[in-house]
Formats: structure tokens, C-alpha cells, sequence
């Protein structure tokens, strides 16, 4: 990667967290004032940074438009809202729709709960795979060999006192979730919420998101979070079919792949 390259996107990644000025951008890059002014007066040209009064600066226009059409541009994300939409509406508990890259969940649509409580979670934000609900589910979809390659290499970070913290047991919980269809996060991730998750297939069959309804444990107690499972699974199936799945071609395929 350029220098120059290196340092604007390391100035726009300080400037996610609120506005700044000159003198703290050149000390997060670690350059002088001079060099960060040139960068700063290029991505403003291209709306990629506001200047904010005389002192500030702070992310522009462009880069939300980036980031607003590359999620559009995701398929499943688009398939997938009117069954997402419903079954917020339904149960009143957030919905969260997951993706899998580069080893972690990515959220990549959300649709708030009518609570007061409010989740950490936000589009785009990243989260472990071990102990999140919608991370079991894309893991469970993994070949076998993937699947133990991925449970290895995990540093399995204890966020509470019920975070899954080995391989072997994440192998076991990543076997159940691919037998049972959806997966439990019993508060792993955050000790006051729990969640479950269930898959959203695309036309091969393969898993391409995982949806999952979370909630605070103050609303909401274990027995009443499993019983919300027959709805999410609903609703995960209605987005898969119109993300292109059905039962009939999945069964076509594997059935091919047996023969094969």
C-alpha cells in the first residue's frame, strides 16, 4: 500500500470516531501538520472529509454514499428485508441480518427493537464468531475440514462467564446448530442479552446470511427466547426463498453431490 494511501485512510478511520482537528490528526498519523493538511485538502475535494469551522474536520458525504451502495448492492441484504422487516414488526425485538468475512461476523442490516434497551451492534460493525449466535450459524455451513481449520484458529476471548472458550467445544455447539437449524447465543457475547439465529440460504443452497433476533434477558427469559425460534426460522426460510433457495433444488443437489 502507497504511503499516502496508508495515512488518509488511517486519518478517516480517526475521524469515525467524531470530529477532529489538525493537530490530533497529524499525532494519530504521526506526521507533520503539513502532510496531513495536504491529504485532509484532497478526500475534501472528493466529499470523503467536511471541514467543520475553522479547527475541525470530519467524515464527508462520499463515504457514506460508498458504503450505502455497496450494501445495496449486497443481494441478500435486499432479498431479505420484508422478511427481516416482519419479523421485527412481529416480535418488537431487534433483528440483526450477518455476514462472514475475513474470519468474523459482519452486520450488515439491522431493524431496532421497540424496547428502550439498545444493542451494541450497528451496520458494519464487526463481532467474534465464537460466542454470537448469527457467527455459529455461517460457521455451522462450512465444510467439515473448513470448520475444524476455523475452530483452531480462533482466540476464543471470554466475554462473559458462559463464552464457549475451546475448539472442541465450539466443534460440539457448531455440530448441534448444524443438526437443530439455528443457534443460541445464551448470553455469550453480552451478559444481558441473548439471541437465536437462523440461516439464509441462497440458490445453491450454501448459506449466505445469518438473521437473528436478540433481546434484553430484563424482557425477555430463556424460555421465552426459544419460543421465539419457530418465527425467526419462518422468516429466515421466506428470505432464503426469495433469495433464490428452495427445499426441492437443495434436495436435487445434494443428491448430485452424493452420486458424484
Amino acid at each position: 500500500m502507497s504511503q499516502s494511501l496508508d495515512r488518509a485512510l488511517t486519518l478517516m478511520t480517526r475521524l469515525a470516531t467524531g470530529a477532529k482537528t489538525l493537530d490530533q490528526l497529524a499525532e494519530s498519523a504521526g506526521v507533520h501538520k503539513s502532510t496531513v493538511l495536504r491529504l485532509l485538502r484532497t478526500l475534501e475535494s472528493h466529499h470523503f472529509v467536511l471541514r467543520e469551522g475553522t479547527r475541525h474536520y470530519r467524515l464527508g458525504s462520499a463515504l457514506f454514499d460508498l458504503a450505502n451502495q455497496a450494501l445495496e448492492d449486497r443481494d441478500v441484504r435486499k432479498a431479505a428485508g420484508p422478511a427481516l422487516a416482519a419479523l421485527n414488526d412481529r416480535t418488537g425485538h431487534t433483528v440483526h441480518l450477518a455476514s462472514f468475512e475475513d474470519g468474523e461476523v459482519v452486520y450488515i442490516d439491522k431493524y431496532e427493537g421497540r424496547h428502550s434497551v439498545r444493542m451494541y451492534s450497528r451496520v458494519g460493525k464487526r463481532a467474534p464468531l465464537h460466542c454470537t449466535a448469527v457467527g455459529k450459524v455461517l460457521a455451522a455451513d462450512l465444510a467439515p475440514a473448513r470448520r475444524a481449520e476455523l475452530a483452531e484458529s480462533l482466540d476464543y476471548e471470554a466475554k462473559t462467564g458462559n463464552t464457549i472458550t475451546s475448539a472442541k467445544a465450539y466443534l460440539a455447539e457448531l455440530d448441534l446448530v448444524a443438526e437443530r437449524g439455528y443457534a443460541v447465543d445464551n448470553a455469550e457475547h453480552e451478559d444481558f442479552i441473548h439471541c437465536v439465529a437462523a440461516p439464509i440460504r441462497g440458490a445453491l443452497g450454501g448459506v449466505e446470511a445469518a438473521v437473528s433476533v436478540s433481546v434484553p434477558k430484563v424482557l425477555l427469559d430463556f424460555e421465552g427466547l426459544l419460543a421465539l425460534v419457530p418465527d425467526l426460522v419462518a422468516a429466515a426460510e421466506e428470505a432464503s426463498a426469495a433469495n433464490g433457495w428452495t427445499k426441492q433444488r437443495s434436495v436435487d443437489i445434494n443428491s448430485s453431490s452424493e452420486r458424484g
